[in-house]
């Protein structure tokens, strides 16, 4: 059942949405104006969630807490992307000791990504 879950769990991660709403100017802009990323989770499950990126070399960053049922979007933090970069998550059930985690995902500044936790 365990690894049933990750598995739905990593299918059910939507493919990156890039924001068009921005124009190029053909500046570089400094860190600060950069579009912000965003991950948006749907937890269709009844658990609540802490929902954590992790970057290649293992770093885990706590983004926030998505309740049972419901809906939650996160910024994820401006100083992980640098280019297109692979990033996973992970939902960590609070109460429960399993930690799904999503494949890696090449993620752009400016996108979106959904995320959504598949009913137990």
């Amino acid at each position: 059942m365990r690894v049933l879950f990750a598995l739905v769990f990593a299918l059910s991660l939507a493919a990156c949405a890039k924001n068009t709403s921005a124009t190029n100017t053909g500046a570089t802009a400094p860190d600060e104006s950069r579009e912000p990323t965003y991950v948006k989770v749907e937890n269709r499950s009844f658990t609540d969630m802490n929902i954590y990126v992790i970057r290649s070399a293992g770093q885990r960053i706590r983004l926030g807490m998505v309740s049972g049922a419901s809906t939650a979007t996160f910024t994820i933090p401006q100083g992980l992307l640098f280019g297109t970069t692979a990033l996973r998550f992970l939902a960590d059930p609070i109460g429960s000791s399993r930690t799904p985690v999503s494949d890696e995902i090449g993620i752009r500044p400016g996108d979106t990504v959904t995320l959504t936790i598949p009913p137990q």
